[in-house]
């Protein structure tokens, strides 16, 4: 079963697990950049992000980070059609990197280490079925949900473990559950993603932005394709060097 819409556990019991997710099996990175480095990046990912998403990308020279969910492929969900095995053909063609997430978009928070690596294996296999020839270096946890379980089965499978939870990643941040920051929220969440682009350019890190459906009339975790293009034109105004996630993580790294 494809979990889609999805309500997260509230309450302290949600609060604890999340806080726990956070403090154990970390990967701190090692990072100064004296540059703000950004990374754009999709999750799931609807047709329309493959159609706005790309072309603003592309039209700045830029490439970004698709999170695959292959059991998604050919389908119709709240965000609308999703992508199929051409558009993974064209993505990765034209430079762009595939990355992974669970088959079924499972929650990883709650799920066993043997489900972890059952729907993670699953999704590379059917997405090489699919036609993509790219090895998956890059992973985003379904709905951001982690478990120390999750992150020790999946950190050496990996190069990078993304989450949702907002901020810029600077050293002593964790490779194991990066943050990211929404391009949703309608008004107020396209103002907080705006703020952290002038936050980066003061104190530099590695900003990760993340969609999901680009439409005139989004989901609220989708946004319009003009919200998205005023990002993208902050972005270009800042002098940010802008990279596909395991691009990023090399360069950084590296530096």
């Amino acid at each position: 079963m494809i979990e889609t819409a999805y309500i997260p556990s509230s309450g302290i019991t949600g609060k604890l697990k999340r806080l726990k997710a956070r403090l154990l099996e970390r990967d701190p990175l090692a990072i100064s950049p004296e540059q703000l480095v950004i990374s754009i990046t999709f999750d799931d990912f609807p047709k329309s992000a493959v159609k706005a998403g790309r072309a603003e990308l592309e039209k700045r020279g830029w490439r970004g980070t698709w999170y695959a969910a292959a059991g998604f492929a050919g389908t119709d969900t709240h965000h609308g059609r999703m992508f199929d095995a051409d558009d993974l053909r064209q993505l990765e063609e034209a430079g762009h990197e595939i990355a992974c997430h669970t088959l079924n978009h499972t929650d990883l928070g709650q799920a066993s280490a043997e489900v972890t690596r059952a729907q993670t294996e699953a999704n590379r296999e059917a997405l090489q079925q699919l036609g993509l020839k790219s090895g998956l270096p890059a992973f985003a946890y379904p709905f951001g949900e982690a478990s120390p379980s999750s992150k020790r089965v999946l950190s050496s499978r990996f190069k990078t473990l993304r989450g949702v939870r907002p901020g810029i990643n600077r050293k002593g941040d964790d490779r194991n559950l990066l943050k990211a920051v929404g391009m949703d929220g309608s008004e107020s969440g396209l103002m907080k993603a705006h703020a952290f682009i002038d936050e980066g350019m003061a104190r530099p890190g590695w900003l990760i932005f993340y969609a999901h459906d680009i439409q005139s009339s989004p989901t609220e975790w989708g946004c319009t394709p003009d919200e998205f293009a005023g990002l993208l034109d902050h972005i270009q105004k800042s002098g940010a060097k802008v990279l596909p996630v395991t691009p990023a993580y090399r360069w950084l790294t590296a530096s």
